[in-house]
């Protein structure tokens, strides 16, 4: 998916900067945003950074601007449900799993 994505944004991988074999905690990925890193697509100054793994080259550093990120947040798949319905059923699910009580109100006309 992350291979797909620089694809589709016309970013080449092996132009990235490795990162880390180990999850980089919110610390790491802040101090990338010290102004010189570039964004990988257009060259403007990196506003937000994240960890991409790509086949045959392993995790790499995917710094974007701030449009350019928005760019590959529209092209990523949705983890919301489509409906208020199956929004309520998630929270609900959630609820159930770590034994919370849930409420749900509905304001219908």
């Amino acid at each position: 998916m992350d291979a797909d994505l620089l694809r589709t944004l016309g970013i080449d991988p092996a132009a990235l900067e490795p990162a880390p074999p180990w999850a980089p905690y919110r610390g790491t990925s802040t101090a990338r945003l010290d102004g010189g890193h570039r964004c990988a697509r257009c060259g403007q100054p990196a506003r937000a950074t994240r960890v991409v793994d790509v086949p045959g080259l392993g995790r790499r550093w995917l710094d974007t601007c701030r449009d350019c990120f928005l760019a590959a947040a529209r092209l990523l798949p949705s983890r919301m449900p489509p409906t208020v319905e199956g929004i309520v059923a998630d929270l609900r699910a959630a609820a159930a799993e770590v034994g919370a009580p849930l409420t749900v109100v509905v304001d219908e006309p």
